[in-house]
């Protein structure tokens, strides 16, 4: 299967590179790209791309902007290079379904769209840490304060392996359990947490100690 995306991002040489490089994958075709937000709602919505890798800073209208504007409905991997943690958690809770640094390689970039075309998440651990730090620093807050049923010890082991970016294949072979129990405890940790995904199920673990 052929997974289109679409690139957006300011800097010319990264856009193209970008480009080039996904181009050596084999099962990535380039549908659109975007040099500034507002160019970019209009090519994503024409293009309606399996991922959309995204820059945070950028002219007319910046990357958290453009996830405000999508509303969840393109699965998207914003790619920064900035200390900018405020806005990294910002665009997780504007929907970003994972996040990488610019100097990552291109088989945890291709392997990371291959993820979220898949309907999974990606979770650098590095920027994990800096959205922590932001989130500590913060005064927003998820909606509830506390769980309604405790989670169990086999849950928090796997929230702590999502946290460090681990897949289901991944975490089903480490812990020795099927690909259907770990989405069975997924399942009941995204229930438990009152959150839709698992970037915002690690994310209110963190926010209330339980990890």
């Amino acid at each position: 299967m052929t997974i289109r995306v679409v690139i957006v991002e300011d800097q010319t040489i990264v856009r193209q590179g970008l480009r080039s490089l996904l181009g050596l994958s084999g099962d990535i075709e380039i549908a659109g790209e975007a040099a500034d937000g507002e160019e970019a709602i209009g090519v994503i919505e024409a293009a309606k791309p399996d991922v959309v890798l995204l820059d945070l800073r950028m002219p007319k209208l910046d990357g958290v902007g453009v996830l405000k504007r999508l509303r969840g409905r393109f699965p998207t991997l914003i790619l920064t290079t900035f200390d900018d943690d405020a806005n990294l958690f910002d665009a997780v809770r504007a929907g970003a379904k994972g996040w990488l640094l610019k100097d990552v390689s291109l088989e945890r970039l291709t392997g990371a769209i291959r993820t979220l075309a898949a309907g999974g998440t990606c979770i650098e651990p590095v920027i994990t840490e800096r959205i922590v730090r932001a989130l500590g620093e913060s005064n927003v807050a998820f909606d509830s304060a506390e769980l309604p049923e405790p989670l169990t010890d086999r849950e928090k082991t796997i929230l702590r392996l999502l946290a460090g970016g681990y897949s289901n294949k991944e975490i089903s072979e480490l812990l020795n359990i099927s690909d259907g129990t770990v989405k069975n405890h997924i399942s009941n940790l995204l229930a438990k947490l009152g959150v839709r995904d698992r970037t915002r199920a690690v994310l209110k673990a963190i926010d209330l100690g339980v990890i």
